[in-house]
């Protein structure tokens, strides 16, 4: 009706009928809203109705058999229509069986039953399920649209073909592995040298294209660390040992001058600059292959190799066996590339690590390593100039004294040596009393004044930092900090190990910085030099080191101490004469120095006597050494002559009623050095070195200043050490002139014929009778005379 209705207002209206699908679609929307549509059937494919008509005809056929058994309402022509061969049936799978009795089948399309669509339901499922038999396994369900699907496989086919493969297996004979071609040495030689060929070049390309761009090909920084973890057997030493070089090189050449520090999660989540990011790209893909660099080398030097992760030479740990020279090379390069890369910027990041790496290495048995990593402490002691990098070293330096209990080799010490400091500020630790001070001050000015004194304190500031006046503070900072850190090392030794071989560079050190030492500990270090003196255990150059020490400490602060020094005399007097008279010359600065500290800088403070025996000693040891170290003892010499006005007994040959000279005597107060003369003297104007003659004539007058006799200007005002160096017989050679032979001849006395007294004749001829009293006729006559 609503159809109707529908297609009469719209003939009403335009003329025109509603359409089919507009009517339908009407229909469909009003029984949605009542709820009385049911949802849709999905549609069967092609396979799902060929099947419905498969068993539709099965059903029709069943029902045939069954009907042509009892009565028939059909007739005969509807049978034979039916039963013709050919005929299509598809309009039956349209239609139910229940409806084929029915009347109402004519009068157009019905809704199915609810009973009818659960009976199609159960008829599409599986109507036999397979049960577990013996020769059946089941396999895994496929679920698909129509249902699940259950698999089934036999047991014995899968039995049997097993069998069967075993027993070909066991049939066959087993394959022989493919005989690879054996190479002569000829060959083998040849392809080591083209791997090695081709990866120098790529190490050097990677290396050139570094250097020449780092911000642009910092990528390829990973590929080359990668070399370092060669793994070819045949070629991995020989890269590694490059590709460590190449890239120590590169590294210098492209580390920035600055510390980079890694940004935050805040930093990187902010938003940046192209430029910038680029930038911060560069600083972390830079300090993450530097930081692995060193890792590498930190192992390698501990002897560990680190095998590649990509190896593809056999299993691990096989083709990296290396003997232990080889091993001990690789070690030795390892520590030399972290001492170079320390050297070139220390100022970089991981410099403490380095610094804890190397520092174990001054003490190891590797003579190699050892001198290599100790030049490299002593080259940075030298160079530093704002002191962060040599007191990181010396603190753990001390650390490593400390704890292997003072077993360490006399090399770790004399590193110290090499440091340059000359001044320290122990006055610094006060500044907390200084900030109560000035505290009180700023309480009792008035505001005006508190406001004037601010300002001038930030102008004193501001004029301190542009000339520096910062940094030095900080520099003297940081000496003073090392100096405490060494005296603490020093001290230590000395009050455990009296006799340790450590002992002479403790010595050694002390007289070193001995003007540095604080005021607090001179009277705890004179108290150690006695006893050390008195245990008799010391040898001349360690008692060189702790009499150089004492006057030293003398001659600065320890004025206001009431120490008697005459023991240090009287042990330097005995001890110069031990100082070594070979080819070696290393105790001659030593000796000059504890003469200038004993006798040039304290002239006012020495008695006569004291000076005379010193200097008739220099004298007799300048017999024992070398033409320059004689040199340098004649300057001294020279100068104490000059200075001293007592000297000028030493030239006279008269003695006084006191006593003969007592050179073995060992108290030179009681020598009697003023009865000797320098005969010293005469024997040196007759060296083969030119320079000792002059001085040997120079002396021999007294050391005048003008005149005959007198010396060159330059030689005058030169300091006796330069002597040292300048003459060295490594660098200077004086031809010694043998002396030619005398080409006159000697003139002997012959007796003559006659005397020229004839009385004379006359009683020898009577003394000697059976002669004529000539002279030859005498002289035959005596018994053992020769004619």
């Amino acid at each position: 009706m609503a159809a109707k209705k529908s297609a009469k207002r719209g003939g009403k209206g335009k003329g025109y009928k509603a359409s089919s699908v507009k009517l339908s679609n009407k229909r469909t929307s009003k029984l949605a809203k009542q709820g009385k549509l049911k949802p849709k059937k999905k549609r069967k494919g092609w396979e799902g109705n060929q099947q419905d008509e498969v068993r539709n005809q099965h059903h029709m056929n069943g029902r045939g058999e069954a009907d042509s058994e009892g009565e028939s309402d059909l007739s005969e022509q509807d049978l034979e229509f039916f039963g013709t061969p050919g005929t299509s049936s598809s309009f039956i799978s349209g239609a139910k069986v229940g409806s084929l009795s029915s009347e109402a089948a004519s009068k157009g399309r019905k809704r199915k039953k609810d009973d009818e669509e659960e009976e199609e339901h159960y008829e599409q499922k599986p109507r036999k399920l397979f049960g577990k038999e013996e020769n059946m396994k089941s396999l895994l369900p496929i679920k698909t649209s129509k249902g699940v699907i259950q698999q089934v496989t036999q047991i014995k086919q899968e039995v049997e073909e097993s069998e069967i493969m075993e027993e070909k297996v066991e049939t066959e004979p087993p394959e022989k592995p493919e005989e690879l071609p054996t190479l002569t040495n000829v060959e083998l030689y040849v392809n080591r040298q083209e791997k090695l060929r081709a990866r120098k070049s790529r190490i050097a390309a990677l290396a050139s294209s570094l250097i020449a761009n780092p911000e642009e090909n910092i990528k390829k920084l990973k590929e080359l660390r990668s070399f370092v973890t060669e793994s070819d057997p045949d070629v991995f030493l020989t890269v590694r040992k490059l590709a460590m070089v190449s890239m120590m090189e590169v590294l210098k050449d492209i580390i920035p001058g600055y510390r980079i520090r890694l940004p935050t999660e805040a930093e990187k989540a902010a938003k940046l600059k192209k430029e910038t990011m680029k930038v911060r790209d560069f600083e972390e893909t830079f300090l993450l292959n530097y930081k692995k660099y060193l890792e590498f080398l930190e192992l390698t030097c501990k002897g560990k190799l680190i095998e590649n992760k990509d190896n593809k030479f056999g299993k691990k740990g096989n083709e990296l066996k290396l003997s232990p020279s080889a091993a001990q090379s690789l070690s030795v390069l390892a520590a030399r590339c972290l001492c170079e890369i320390l050297k070139a910027h220390p100022h970089f990041n991981y410099r403490n690590n380095i610094i804890k790496v190397l520092v174990p290495y001054m003490n190891r048995g590797n003579k190699e390593m050892r001198e290599i990593v100790c030049e490299t402490v002593q080259d940075i002691f030298r160079h530093d100039k704002s002191g962060e990098v040599s007191l990181e070293i010396v603190r753990c330096i001390g650390r490593m004294v400390k704890i292997r209990e003072f077993k360490v080799k006399k090399e770790v010490l004399d590193s110290f040596l090499s440091l340059k400091i000359k001044e320290v500020d122990y006055d610094g630790e006060n500044t907390k009393q200084d900030g109560k001070t000035r505290k009180e001050m700023m309480q009792k000015m008035s505001r005006r004044e508190r406001k004037r004194k601010k300002r001038m304190e930030q102008l004193e500031h501001e004029l301190l930092e542009t000339r520096a006046s910062e940094d030095k503070k900080k520099k003297i900072k940081m000496h003073t900090e090392i100096i405490q850190t060494i005296f603490h090392t020093y001290f230590r030794i000395l009050k455990s190990l009296s006799q340790s071989s450590l002992l002479s560079a403790v010595l050694e050190g002390l007289a070193r910085f001995a003007h540095l030492i604080n005021v607090d500990f001179f009277e705890d270090l004179f108290n150690v030099f006695n006893t050390l003196i008195d245990s008799g255990n010391l040898g001349y150059r360690d008692s060189l080191h702790c009499i150089k020490t004492a006057f030293v400490i003398l001659m600065g602060q320890g004025d206001v101490l009431n120490i008697d020094p005459m023991r240090f005399y009287t042990h330097l007097y005995n001890t110069i004469l031990s100082v070594h008279a070979g080819t070696s010359s290393d105790d001659a600065p030593l000796v000059l120095d504890c003469m200038e500290c004993m006798l040039g800088r304290r002239r006012r403070q020495i008695s006569q006597q004291r000076v005379l025996a010193f200097i008739k000693r220099i004298c007799t040891l300048s017999l024992q050494q070398e033409g320059h170290c004689c040199v340098a003892l004649l300057a001294v010499l020279r100068g104490f002559i000059v200075n001293f006005k007592s000297s000028e007994l030493l030239y006279d040959n008269d003695t006084q009623g006191s006593g003969m000279f007592l050179p073995e005597l060992p108290h030179p107060e009681h020598s009697n050095a003023h009865n000797t003369m320098l005969w010293e003297i005469t024997l040196l104007k007759r060296h083969y070195h030119p320079v000792v003659q002059q001085f040997a004539a120079h002396l021999g007058r007294m050391a005048p200043s003008s005149g005959e006799g007198q010396l060159p200007v330059d030689l005058l005002r030169r300091d006796p050490k330069k002597f040292l160096e300048e003459y060295k017989p490594s660098e200077i050679f004086f031809g010694v002139k043998i002396p030619e032979k005398c080409s006159t001849k000697k003139k002997f006395f012959k007796p003559g014929l006659e005397y020229i007294q004839p009385e004379f004749t006359q009683i020898l001829a009577d003394w000697c009778p059976g002669t004529d009293g000539s002279p030859g006729s005498v002289l035959a006559c005596v018994p053992g005379s020769v004619t």
